[in-house]
Formats: structure tokens, sequence, C-alpha cells
């Protein structure tokens, strides 16, 4: 019999036909991509996870985070602090952050995932969720004891839900009291809405955690007075005191940038953001120039106030004493800018510790610093500070005081360096790891 011949395909049957080969082969070409990314994947946490294996009661951390080096910020540096001591004591801590496009280093243990760019933050990147996700089969191999949160943005979210696929606790640190600064970044709505809505979300988020760590009282009171009932434990970020204060590397700070032999110098580091409250020590700065006309206010580290804080300089008429230098290198600048500086001057409102306070007096630095929030917990008064109250005048004497009198500038830079030894970061680390076998023990016996 013979065939009948077939009709000739229409055109929209062939577009649909291409249509259909071009999907297939997309879909192809994605499923290999995935496969590449999750193969380094599997390679690092192989690697990370290998040395704990022979160590008897050593446990397997995932963290994440929203934010790590290049980076530059608190939560940067403690999960760099917690994460190198607790490796040192024999742990396995393998990192989940964002993929950076400039000044990123591959780290052993260190999982990139690919991100985008935060509208109106040039700083921050965003986690692409889905390929966070994708990772849940590579690091299902590992058998982690606990996943430890660091920020809560798509890294909250995705930790709790593999907490969930992989059946083990979940822990978050609260670095940050959100509601004391969101209405600097957020201008549109009314404080007290931002307020509400901060504290809402920080409770449903904390209640959805085995467990909390804040890295002050001054925090875990906040946390509670919001209605927050997770347990919680005050652990703050250590200083990593020989890698810190022995830097590879030094310069000489004050011939680098110019800057006069017998210049007094008051330092800040940090962010140059709105709640960090630079602007009151730019203000305090004429009451120390009428006694001191030498003195020079240096700001590292950048941030969105950084132009509004330069106008504000100006302004008040003490622009050239102000210099804005950026941020200095963690491996022998930002040491030198801490030993060259006569003072550290500090006045933040919103500090969950305040870690560049105990930087600052390692090195031999004294402090002039108000005392609020978390930095009641690590100042002292006559213990390598003088605590000021928020107050241009009672500020502006103390650091006249301090820089008209250099045998209590020695005495306090002394006494500094003994109070910021008391802050070694294997010791917190030791009492993190403490908490991480309180929360896995119920898990353990659940599953014998």
């Amino acid at each position: 019999m013979p065939r009948r011949a077939r009709k000739p395909l229409s055109e929209a049957e062939v577009e649909y036909l291409i249509r259909l080969a071009r999907g297939n082969a997309l879909a192809q070409q994605i499923q290999a991509e995935q496969r590449g990314q999750l193969a380094p994947a599997a390679a690092a946490l192989q690697a990370a996870t290998g040395a704990a294996e022979a160590r008897p009661g050593a446990l397997r951390v995932l963290m994440l985070s929203d934010v790590y080096f290049p980076r530059i910020n608190g939560v940067s540096t403690s999960i760099a602090s917690f994460r190198g001591a607790l490796q040192r004591q024999g742990h396995s801590v393998t990192l989940v952050c964002p993929d950076y496009p400039v000044g990123q280093v591959d780290e052993p243990g260190v999982i990139r995932v690919s991100s985008r760019g935060v509208p109106g933050d040039p700083e921050d990147r965003m986690m692409r969720y889905r390929e966070l996700l994708a990772l849940a089969a590579p690091l299902a191999e590992p058998a982690f004891d606990l996943i430890h949160v660091h920020t809560p943005f798509v890294a909250h979210y995705a930790g709790i839900g593999l907490g969930r696929r992989l059946g083990i606790p979940v822990v978050a640190t609260y670095h940050t009291l959100f509601e004391e600064y969101l209405h600097h970044y957020v201008r549109w709505l009314p404080r007290r809405w931002l307020r509400f809505a901060a504290r809402r979300l920080s409770v449903n988020q904390c209640h959805r955690l085995d467990a909390l760590i804040v890295p002050s009282r001054a925090m875990q009171s906040a946390l509670t007075r919001y209605g927050v009932t997770t347990p919680m434990a005050v652990i703050p970020t250590g200083l990593a005191l020989e890698a810190f204060t022995h830097p590879h590397e030094e310069s000489d700070f004050r011939a680098r940038y110019g800057l006069p032999h017998r210049a007094r110098l008051l330092l800040f580091v940090g962010r140059a953001a709105h709640e960090k409250n630079i602007g009151f020590l730019i203000e305090m700065l004429p009451l120390v120039l009428a006694r001191h006309p030498d003195t020079r206010l240096i700001i590292t580290g950048e941030g969105p106030a950084q132009d509004a804080l330069a106008r504000l300089a100006r302004d008040a008429g003490v622009g050239a004493a102000v210099l804005f230098l950026g941020y200095l290198d963690r491996d022998g600048p930002l040491q030198a800018a801490y030993r060259a500086a006569d003072l550290f001057v500090f006045a933040s409102r919103t500090e969950t510790q305040g870690l560049v306070l105990l930087e600052s007096m390692a090195l031999g630095t004294p402090v002039v610093s108000t005392a609020v929030m978390g930095t009641r917990d690590v100042l002292k008064d006559g213990e390598g500070c003088l605590i000021a109250e928020e107050d241009l005048d009672d500020f502006a004497a103390k650091v006249n005081q301090l820089l008209a009198g250099e045998a209590l500038r020695r005495s306090l830079g002394e006494q500094g360096r003994a109070h910021a030894a008391g802050w070694h970061e294997d010791a917190r680390a030791a009492e993190l790891a403490g908490l991480y076998r309180r929360v896995t023990a119920p898990a353990a016996q659940a599953a014998r």
C-alpha cells in the first residue's frame, strides 16, 4: 500500500518546534550550569568538613550570612572571628554568603552564591534565593549539626528552610537593632511605623529559631521588651588579639597622610553612617580646637552619610580639620592609625557591641566614648577610657582633659591593654560552642 504523503508543516508549527528545541536546549544549559555551580560547592563542603571527622566531639556548623568580606562591617568581622576561633578548637565551619563583583578573596570553607545589587545600597548584595536553596542536596552530605544565621534577609529565610529540610536546629545572631536606624534610610514613612514594623518582624523571625545569640545585655533587654521568648545567650564577639596587635606590615601614618608631627589626632573607625552619630563628633570639634588648635579628627570607613558629614564639617568651619580616609586595611594600615592617634572618639547610639573600642584599647590608645546600648558592656570608666555624656560640653571637656594630660593618657592606655585582653576570641568561641552543644543535644537524643 503506497505511503500517504505527509502534509507539509505550517509556519506556525515550524516556529513552535523551533521554540520547543530552544527550550530544551536552554533547560539543558541551565541544568549544566547548576551542576557546574554545585560541583565546586560540594568540593568546598568536603574540604571544609573533612578536618573535623577524626576529632571526637567536633561540631559541623553551617553559617549563612547576607554579608561577608570584602564588605567591611561588624557582621563580617564577627563571622571571621568566630569561624577562625571555632576551627582552631577543632570544629568545622562552612560559610555560605554572597558573591561580590570586586575585591573578593577565595577562602577554604566559604561558598559564594551569585547575587545582585541592592537598590540604593551600592555596598551590599542580595543572594539569589533559588540558587541558595539549590545547595540543599550537597549541603545534606556532610551531615551538619546545626545552622547559624547571621542576617535577617535572604540568609534567614533560606536558613529556616534548609534547617527543616535537613532536620537540624537553626540559631541566629541578632547583630543589629534595626528600629534605631531604619528612619535614616526610609524617610518617607513615620518613624513610629518603622519602629513597629521592625519590632514585629524581629519577633516573628526570632520565634522561628531554636536559640538566639545577642552580643550584649542591652540587646537582650531590647528583644525581651519586644516580646521575644526564644532562649537567648549573650555572647559578644571576641578580639583576635595576637593577629590584630601584630600586623604583617605597618606604615608611618602621619607621613603618609601629610599630618603635622605635633598635631593632636582624634580617631573614629567605622562606617560613615547616620546611626554612628559622627555628626556629634564634628559638632564637638570646635570646642576642642579652641583649646588645641592643631587637632585633627580622622574618620576611617565609608558609607552613605559621608557627603553629608563633609558638608556638616564645612558648615561648622572645621572642614580643614576633618579627614575622611575611607576604609583602611586591617593588616597594617588600620593598626597604624590606632597607634598614631592620641585618642579614639566614639558616640554611636545603636552599637550592639563596639569592637572598635576594644581594638583601640588593645593597641594602647585611650578612648573617650558615650556608653549606650552594647558599648555599656565593653566600657568601664577609668579602664582604658573616659565615659562621656552625649553632651557637647561634657564630651569635649573629657577630650581636652586627656589631650592636656600625657601621663593620664599613658596610664589609660596601659589599663586599656589589660582590659582588652579579657575579650580574647578563643574564650568567646568556646562559649558559642557550648551553646551549639546545648541546642543540638535534644536533636541528638531524639535521633537515638
